[in-house]
């Protein structure tokens, strides 16, 4: 076997691949680094200069390419940094991350130090560059203004970086400095010069302590036992990566180094200390930031500190187990890539802020959903409205003592701030870094009292106890009732607290380390038995629909993977908000994905941790009974976790092979004191040939190969399937990850394209689902998934709508202005606007005179469509206080008006103002892509929302009221007093006079929502008091939903049954006629009745018109019954209302109203018309005064107690000062009764009432027994349902 190939053969089991030096290049020279945002005003020690990777071993790794690229500037983010003996100059460590196209990750970990320049050009150069700069210093006195007003907010956000000094140890150095800076003839100058060992896992603790032994050799006065390639030949080519649930043991260059990797059953491996992201944070700011992570949003990490934008990173992106971030993460974005910070997609990035910048000085191009976190100064900016986490704080407490156990106080981190005011400013916290780190380390050494120890017995006893499966039940069952197995408990804390006996004592640092991994595997299970708790039953709504994996990899984008709306209906309430978000996010499609395709092929490693341990739950807990409850539980594995860590370091698995002498020629390996020196590549660039586990790869070689071939039989070809699985992503996986290189012009465009693909794609598939999942059951029949969208639902899906059109319209800005890209382009639109009607100086809004139609149906004057006018609404409303939220508010007022897509299109025509606002490469400078989005967004019009009317519940709209009579038949006016009342779901108006003879007006109060009823009345005043009124219609002025409330009855005394006041039931009108192309087709609103007959009393016309058949009665009475099922069985959100099916159109009481009038003896002649109320009062008469008589006295007791509440209610009806006439009084009566389940008792007493013989004949349905008996069996369905009635129905009656 050759040297070359057990290299590559070996590489996927090494611990490290590459071991990497960058520093400076003294070929070379000073190179400025113009990407990193230079800025000549500085002095020539603060300026960045390119730095180089001036060696790597081995050369390359098959299976890991090396990017010299990414490496370097990520090994050195702000390129070199100068020194003189004045400055500070301690080693740093920071850690970095690759992530490369197809998701993978390779970590670096790397030691920054400063080594002497020896190079005379290079010290001669700085020298140079210190007498240019103060020459200009002295010839522009002025003090130089550190960033010029640039154009482009990223050039602002570059320079802003710069603004601020790099640490100065002390300020009599930086004052000598101000006067002569740097001089070669009185100062030593120092550079930068970074080691860096890259490996497939995130090893953190073994590499820190690696390279910094490598280091303390290269400084120490005694040389190493070893030259330093034995050392890094060793960890390259002889330290296996550990064995899954094994630990390791390998040797530095003076002491031994031991690692571990958690077992396959296990969390999967993280080494970034949690308890650091914690402290810094805070654990509410941390849970808050890990919510927004989940839910996809923007999130911008800041800190000067790069090792602390990665634990932060790593420590968030860990804790997401099982689901895994899908998008651009970037924990250390270079200074020359912060075009980055332009991307209209989900990112997680990290921004090295310098010492002494200020927050309000960052210029990021779109804040409308970014959570920005200040690491340094323990504090966070959140979006505007976003759900909180489920039981977070239940949660924040279980993790708090958590980190109390191991004595870390959680209540550090400034409380976070929600973008509304411009006032808030970090600079407020008052914490500084370095306060914070004086306290820390304080508090570490009081938590170092560890305190006695425990017999190596009593260790056994509880192993004995924890691995007894009967008492691992006993214990999950104790701890979810909350009891606790006190002497178990002792033993445990016993065991926690001893520190371990065994063979050697650890030193310090390895205690330190040990109690790191513990609390970080504490804190992630913690995390884990959130989501397991949360998604127990998830694998029963995933929906497997494709035969084979071929065939669901094609139909991937049309295919329904998961079924949402039952799985929500399955949750409780309060964890709503936030899944109905969360289940909408790339990585829970992925998750999905993920589980769909391990029945086809093996099990992705976090879902078959998350499965086991979902398995394992059900087994310790029958989940039926706590299904749905709320109540919160805690984890219940954290001390076995932990143990599991502390076994592994107890007893070593494997050791690796010592650093030994290479076969290196004499005089080799010889350096100078304190300089790292240039190692033997010969030596390094192969590893040895007789490795015992290169032959262990070898065989899972053969195993791939076979395992290959049977996958190409399967005759699926891998590309084929990557590129479907890059497709399945929204945005393929291209764009998950910046390439951190090769930025030429071409590139940022070719990125800039791909964003533009995605956003457009995106458009399409968020209208679709929108529209799918609004239009329901036709929807289903056409084969789009399933029905029923919730309203929590809905406003999921419009707010990612709102995020989708932020992100475009941020995409490609030329200059910011405030945290809404859309709303300020609104803004300067309606500017340019406002200045072209004061130019033409018309009258303000000239309205139309209005047609007065006596017969149609519509006699309002149409609303006109003005984008301005929807942007005045808005920006009167005093409830909304930032920009974001009144974009998002005219986004939704724009949806429920039918309008979003003409609004937009308009806002775009101004090709002028988009040119002046967008770069060229920006989206809505993309024709082509831009008319398909407004063309997606069209599609929208074909469904009603109302998401603009149930969200601002509380804000005053004007409303406009018109009464229509019927003319022919009555006079058009009245001399009575007229008023009126509406009432929607959310409230009512009060009792409105109407001034007399105007039959229109408006008014203005806080929103009503949809409107249900309108009362209207009169006072019977004056000579002609009695009034024909046709039907009320009622008009949101602001989003124009027309209501019309059909009423077709006389108002007097002495006409129709004698009612002064009636209650009528309304229904939304479809506007017609002034329908524009704009507006598209409309789906018919929720509540049109089929029948838009007017409900004219029966008896009063019984002349005219056919009378319904019994079955046809029926037939009603059941499909009204059903409808009031239907209403309840609905998720309580969308029932819309229930006063129209107990007294609209086709109601409940339409129903009952027939079944009476079945055989009624209404009409006499020379007698005023006998309505079914007479009936009803005779038949309470003849009760009462039967009562009196006693003859009731032998009937059964409950019939008797019916007989009063019959007698009371319609008594209460009788004496309400309300005058309502003789049918509303019915209504009342039945609504009362179906509301107080009494109807079904009722009948039976209205039938035997001799009464009946008199007013009814022979055929009626009132006196067939068995139909009787079948509508009591009917109403008595109702009873399993709380039905409520609106105010304006009872109002009045006293029970």
């Amino acid at each position: 076997m050759s040297g070359s190939s057990a290299v590559s053969g070996a590489a996927p089991c090494r611990f490290a691949h590459y071991f990497a030096v960058c520093g400076i290049d003294t070929e070379t020279g000073l190179e400025p680094d113009e990407l990193a945002g230079e800025n000549f005003e500085q002095s020539p020690l603060k300026r960045t200069f390119k730095s180089k990777v001036l060696a790597r071993y081995p050369e390359n790794v098959e299976w890991n390419p090396f990017d010299q690229d990414a490496v370097n500037m990520l090994c050195m983010p702000k390129g070199l940094s100068f020194r003189t003996q004045a400055d500070q100059h301690d080693p740093q460590f920071h850690s970095f991350i690759i992530t490369k196209e197809d998701g993978s990750r390779t970590y670096g970990f790397v030691h920054t130090f400063y080594e002497e320049v020896t190079s005379p050009q290079i010290c001669s150069a700085m020298q140079t560059l210190y007498q240019m700069h103060n020459a200009e210093h002295a010839s522009a006195n002025p003090p130089s203004s550190s960033s010029s007003s640039s154009s482009s907010s990223m050039d602002s956000l570059a320079s802003s970086l710069d603004e601020a000094d790099s640490p100065t140890s002390s300020s009599s150095s930086s004052s000598s400095r101000r006067a002569g800076g740097y001089d070669s003839t009185r100062d030593t100058l120092y550079v930068s010069k970074a080691l860096c060992l890259i490996t497939p896992m995130p090893f953190m603790h073994a590499c820190r302590r690696f390279l910094s032994q490598l280091h303390r050799a290269v400084t120490a006065a005694t040389a190493p036992p070893l030259p330093l390639e034995s050392y890094v030949h060793n960890i390259l080519y002889e330290v296996p990566l550990p064995a899954p649930g094994r630990s390791l043991k390998f040797h530095g260059v003076y002491e031994p180094i031991v690692c571990q990797r958690p077992g396959l059953g296990e969390l999967p491996l993280a080494d970034f200390p949690l308890a650091e992201a914690f402290s810094l944070l805070g654990v509410e700011n941390l849970v808050q930031v890990f919510t927004c992570t989940l839910l996809e949003m923007q999130i911008l990490l800041y800190s000067q500190d790069y090792q602390r934008l990665m634990t932060v990173a790593e420590g968030i992106t860990t804790l997401l187990f099982p689901f895994q971030w899908q998008h651009v993460y970037v924990p250390i974005l270079p200074a020359s890539l912060l075009h980055f910070l332009d991307a209209p997609v989900p990112y997680l990035m990290g921004l090295q802020s310098k010492e002494g910048t200020d927050r309000s000085k960052l210029e990021l191009p779109q804040e409308a959903n970014l959570c920005f976190v200040d690491i340094d100064n323990h504090y966070i900016e959140l979006p505007e409205d976003f759900p909180h986490f489920p039981n977070k704080t239940e949660f924040i407490q279980e993790l708090s003592e958590v980190l109390f156990s191991f004595g870390i106080s959680a209540n550090t981190g400034a409380p976070p701030r929600t973008r509304t005011s411009p006032s808030s400013t970090p600079g407020s916290t008052p914490s500084t870094p370095g306060r914070e780190r004086k306290t820390v380390a304080l508090r570490q050494l009081e938590d170092d009292g560890r305190n006695g120890n425990l017999a190596g017995e009593e260790l056994a006893v509880l192993e004995l106890l924890q691995g007894n499966a009967t008492l691992e039940r006993l214990q999950a069952l104790t701890k979810r009732t909350g009891v606790t197995v006190a002497r178990v408990d002792a033993l445990r804390a016993g065991v926690k607290a001893q520190s371990c006996e065994g063979p050697g004592e650890r030193t310090a640092a390895e205690e330190e380390e040990l109690k790191s991994a513990k609390l970080n595997v504490q804190l992630r299970e913690v995390f884990a038995s959130r989501f397991t708790t949360m998604f127990a039953d998830y694998e029963a709504f995933v929906i497997q629909s494709a035969p084979d994996l071929e065939s669901w990899l094609t139909n991937r984008e049309q295919m329904h993977n998961f079924d949402k709306a039952s799985f929500l209906s399955d949750q409780p309430e309060p964890y709503l908000p936030f899944l109905s978000h969360f289940i909408e996010t790339q990585m829970f499609a992925t998750f999905i994905d993920n589980k769909i395709m391990s029945q086809w092929e093996e099990k992705e490693p976090q879902l078959r941790v998350f499965d086991a341990r979902i398995d394992k739950a059900r087994l310790y807990n029958v989940r039926a009974p706590s299904l749905r409850s709320s109540s919160y539980q805690r984890c219940s594995i954290l001390k076995e976790s932990a143990q599991a860590i502390e076994q592994r370091l107890m007893k070593i698995d494997h050791t690796a092979i010592h650093p030994h002498l290479l076969d290196m020629k004499i005089g080799q390996g010889r350096y100078e004191q304190g300089y790292f020196p240039k190692l033997q590549a010969d030596v390094l660039n192969t590893g040895p040939t007789n490795n015992k586990w290169s032959h262990r790869t070898a065989t899972t070689h053969r195993r791939k190969d076979r395992h290959r071939q049977q996958t190409e039989h399967l005759n699926l070809d891998n590309d084929l399937k990557e590129k479907y699985m890059q497709e399945a992503r929204s945005l393929g996986k291209n764009l998950r990850q910046p390439k951190l290189s090769d930025l030429s012009p071409a590139v940022i465009a070719q990125t800039n394209w791909k964003f533009v693909e995605g956003l457009l794609k995106e458009c399409r598939m968020k209208t679709k689902r929108m529209l799918v999942e609004k239009m329901g059951r036709e929807a289903v029949e056409l084969g789009h998934g399933e029905a029923n969208i919730t309203g929590l639902e809905e406003n999921t899906l419009i707010a990612s709508l709102c995020d989708l059109l932020e992100r475009i319209w941020s995409h490609g800005l030329q200059v910011k202005q405030g945290k809404s890209a859309l709303w300020s382009h609104l803004l300067h639109h309606q500017a340019r606007e406002e200045k072209l009607e004061q130019q033409q100086a018309e009258s303000p809004v000239s309205h139309v005179p209005e047609r007065r139609k006596s017969d149609c149906s519509i006699a309002m004057p149409s609303p006109r469509v003005s984008l301005i006018q929807d942007m005045r609404h808005i920006q009167s409303m005093s409830e909304i206080k930032t920009d974001v939220g009144r974009a998002r508010a005219w986004i939704r007022l724009s949806l429920e008006k039918k309008v979003l897509s003409q609004h937009l299109k308009q806002l775009l025509s101004g090709q002028a103002l988009t040119r002046k606002l967008y770069k060229r490469y920006a989206f809505l400078r993309c024709e082509e892509e831009k008319e398909q989005f407004l063309f997606h967004l069209l599609s929208l019009n074909t469904v009603d929302y109302f998401c603009f009317t149930s969200v601002f519940t509380t804000i005053m709209i004007p409303y406009r009221v018109v009464i229509i009579p019927i003319k022919k038949l009555s006079n058009a006016m009245t001399t009575s007093n007229p008023w009126v009342c509406v009432s929607g779901e959310l409230g009512d108006s009060g009792i409105m006079q109407i001034p007399k003879n105007v039959l229109e007006m408006t008014f203005d109060c806080q929103n009503l929502g949809k409107l249900t009823t309108v009362q209207l009345g009169h006072d019977n005043a004056g000579l002609l008091a009695k009034w024909l009124v046709d039907c009320v219609m009622v008009r949101n002025e602001i989003t124009g939903h027309t209501y019309r409330f059909p009423c077709g009855r006389w108002l007097g005394k002495g006409v129709d049954d004698g009612s002064l006041e009636r209650v009528l039931i309304g229904e939304l009108v479809v506007p017609c006629g002034e329908e524009d192309s704009g507006r598209g087709c409309r789906t018919p609103p929720l509540q049109r009745s089929p029948s838009q007959t007017r409900r004219i009393s029966i008896t009063s016309l019984s002349g005219r018109g056919h009378k319904p058949t019994s079955a046809q009665i029926q037939e009603a009475i059941g499909e009204a019954v059903n409808n009031i099922v239907k209403h309840f069985h609905k998720p309580e959100k969308e029932r819309g209302s229930l006063t129209v099916l107990l007294c609209g159109e086709n109601s409940l009481v339409a129903a009952l109203e027939q079944f009476f009038h079945h055989g009624f003896k209404s009409a006499r002649l020379f007698q005023k018309t006998v309505f079914v109320w007479d009936f009803v009062e005779k038949a309470v008469a003849y009760m009462e005064s039967a009562d009196q008589m006693g003859d009731l006295q032998e009937t059964a007791e409950p019939l008797g107690m019916t007989c009063q509440s019959l007698c009371h209610y319609v008594n209460a009806i009788n004496s309400t000062p309300r005058n309502i006439g003789k049918d509303g009084k019915f209504q009342l009566l039945v609504c009362l009764g179906a509301r107080d389940r009494l109807l079904p008792q009722w009948l039976p007493l209205l039938v035997e009432c001799p009464v009946i013989l008199r007013m009814y004949e022979d055929v009626a349905l009132l006196r067939d027994r068995t139909t009787v008996n079948a509508l009591i069996g009917v109403l008595e369905t109702l009873h399993d349902f709380p039905i409520t009635l609106e105010a304006s129905l009872v109002k009045g009656i006293d029970l």
